[in-house]
């Protein structure tokens, strides 16, 4: 009687272990899904700098390059962030690294958690783009933080988007990168408005570029 019930017991632990043991694993895959996403975002970057079709450098850079500097991929920038729609927002005009100027609306600002502070960041759209089929989704993030200037280049980065369905926005710092402007000074680069300064340290993404 005794070894009956001491069966009965390993079946319910087994059973219990079991859920807890596939519910890891599910965590595990999201997880590794996250990262892989990451890195094909540094190797398609990387793969288009190699290319003298897309690349910024210059030829002399590009001739010897090999890959960008990159944080170490962390999901803990990955964000979930609350997103409320401006749809009253009136264009404007952001100035740039040249004296182009593009005409830009706050299509949302984002709300989320980062690094243990709440933060906010303004999501523009650009006009002009929307007419195009490839870019009618298309929303602009341009930020600065703690790290320009240091690890990252002073006048910020950006990150792009997609216009949500619902009331929240994945916003995933480890796909920041650098203006173009830093490789190669023929770019006109917008400049990143000083409400998007997130007064934390923002170590994913695109590091600084260091001519060689």
């Amino acid at each position: 009687m005794g070894r009956y019930w001491f069966l009965i017991l390993m079946i319910f632990i087994s059973c219990n272990g079991g859920k807890k043991y596939h519910d890891e694993l599910k965590r595990l895959d999201v997880a590794t899904a996250e990262l892989l996403d990451i890195i094909e975002f540094q190797e398609e970057l990387n793969e288009s700098f190699r290319d003298p079709e897309t690349s910024p450098l210059p030829d002399r850079l590009r001739k010897n390059f090999e890959s960008l500097s990159f944080f170490e991929a962390d999901t803990a920038y990955r964000i979930k962030a609350r997103f409320e729609r401006t749809p009253d927002a009136v264009p404007f005009l952001m100035p740039s690294t040249t004296d182009e100027q593009t005409i830009e609306v706050v299509y949302g600002i984002a709300h989320f958690e980062l690094n243990g502070r709440q933060h906010q960041l303004e999501v523009y759209q650009t006009p002009a783009l929307v007419t195009e089929k490839r870019y009618e989704d298309y929303l602009f993030l341009p930020f600065l933080d703690e790290t320009n200037g240091d690890e990252t280049y002073g006048g910020g980065r950006y990150i792009d988007l997609t216009i949500p369905q619902g009331d929240s926005i994945l916003i995933d710092f480890n796909k920041a990168y650098n203006p173009y402007c830093v490789y190669n000074k023929k770019y006109s680069c917008p400049l990143v408005p000083r409400q998007n300064y997130l007064r934390t340290k923002v170590r994913a993404g695109v590091k600084d570029f260091v001519k060689e």
